[in-house]
């Protein structure tokens, strides 16, 4: 059955080979839907009624919109761009009796499921100008390497456990040693001169799939936390104008700390915020304390082989709805106040609500909302979708879900949130 909305999101998720291209395809959508280019170097002036967005670094993405009304407040979510894979090295080809290329682990991957597929490289590269460098996205679109594995006559514990030696376990095969040099050349043909720096990944070249027997799963690469990103753009740009100020924002750097200029730990956030007060005369404090965020990143769905693995009574199931994450150490930065304010977002939008918690002796990592908290101090639920082999290459999680997420963020959106005082609260 053909279902519109899923397939603008698999033409996403397939066409955003690297962070650089997802967060170009999701400016490419807002530029479509009317929102203008911010330089954060120049003046901004906004207008009433204005849409606006800015990039930083070429992987992260805000937009907001000014209410023609006074403003009282920010809703904002936060996503992430960036996925676990590999990063291609500096120098990256390693001479022998065949070209591989040299690369590190970006991220907490799983490594298994990279083997035996046919791979490519996306990513950015600077190229070199009269007076500097510009950057270009480049996507070699074919199959061009593979990590190969090795034979089980010669690894006959392969299928006990194994363990993988990133020096050689994981480097992708090129070619043979008369391809020496190609990869440069084909990267310079590629990008149109000479290159001075990249940022370059490798991509497994499967694309996504909608399958099962009513067609309810959805696999893809980087699932999390392109998902999220892409609903949380539909839910923002369906949404209608209230009294608050809707931001979206899509961060970088997420899968190895959030500790860059473009990533949740950075000053992005608080400093467009600033900026927005600034342009348009109001208080910043004021405005927080009227403000909320949803940190949107998927979450483990109960496996079907492994049940034992999750927190029995809290173990989302995948499309059984937005799932609303917890944890008592505020990994996950939900409270009873940011529970209570999400599911009469979900209510309105007619759409599920789930639980999880992490089993009790295996903690989880950390995501945006904690992080992001930092620079900006408010009320945040953090939410995600749920999914099944989250990290590797090629992950799973549902297509109502995907759905899901997207009215809910359009709900949330359009609403209008008032604190009356302290411990209470209106979402209308």
């Amino acid at each position: 059955m053909k279902n519109e909305r899923i397939e603008k999101l698999q033409k996403f998720l397939d066409g955003s080979r690297s962070v650089y291209h997802a967060v170009e395809n999701l400016r490419q959508e807002l530029q479509t839907q009317g929102y203008t280019r911010l330089e954060e170097g120049k003046h901004w002036e906004l207008l009433p009624g204005g849409k606006y967005y800015l990039t930083r670094g070429g992987s992260a993405i805000m937009a907001f919109r000014i209410p023609t009304a006074e403003p009282q407040g920010f809703l904002m979510t936060a996503s992430h761009s960036d996925r676990p894979t590999f990063k291609i090295k500096e120098n990256g080809e390693m001479d022998g009796k065949y070209i591989r290329m040299a690369t590190e682990r970006y991220g907490g991957m799983l490594m298994a499921p990279w083997l035996d597929r046919p791979l490519s490289v996306a990513g950015r590269v600077l190229v070199e100008t009269e007076h500097g460098a510009k950057s270009k996205l480049v996507d070699i679109d074919r199959d061009l390497m593979l990590i190969p594995n090795v034979a089980i006559h010669m690894n006959r514990k392969a299928n006990d456990g194994y363990t993988y030696n990133p020096t050689c376990d994981t480097v992708p095969l090129l070619g043979s040693e008369e391809a020496k040099g190609k990869f440069q050349t084909l990267l310079e043909q590629a990008a149109g001169g000479r290159i001075l720096g990249h940022d370059l990944y490798l991509y497994i070249r499967q694309p996504s799939s909608v399958w099962g027997i009513d067609e309810e799963y959805l696999s893809s690469a980087a699932l999390d936390d392109l998902e999220c990103a892409w609903g949380c753009t539909q839910g923002f740009l369906n949404s209608t104008e209230s009294a608050s100020i809707p931001v979206l924002c899509v961060f970088d750097c997420e899968e190895v700390g959030s500790s860059s200029v473009q990533g949740a730990a950075s000053t992005l956030l608080i400093d467009v915020l600033e900026r927005i007060c600034e342009a348009r005369g109001l208080n910043l404090n004021q405005m927080l304390s009227q403000s909320f965020m949803i940190s949107a990143d998927n979450a483990h769905a109960l496996h079907p082989n492994h049940p034992e693995y999750a927190d029995s009574a809290n173990a989302p199931l995948v499309n059984g709805g937005i799932v609303l994450k917890f944890n008592a150490g505020l990994r996950y930065t939900t409270d009873g106040v940011a529970a209570a304010l999400l599911r009469t977002v979900c209510k309105k939008a007619e759409v599920p609500v789930q639980t999880y918690y992490n089993r009790a002796d295996l903690p989880g990592g950390s995501t945006l909302g904690n992080i992001s908290l930092g620079h900006v101090s408010v009320p945040t639920a953090d939410i995600g979708l749920a999914q099944l082999a989250m990290h590797s290459c090629f992950e799973t999680a549902g297509v109502k879900d995907a759905e899901y997420l997207m009215d809910a963020m359009a709900c949330f959106y359009s609403s209008t949130l008032s604190v009356t005082a302290d411990g209470e609260y209106s979402l209308i």
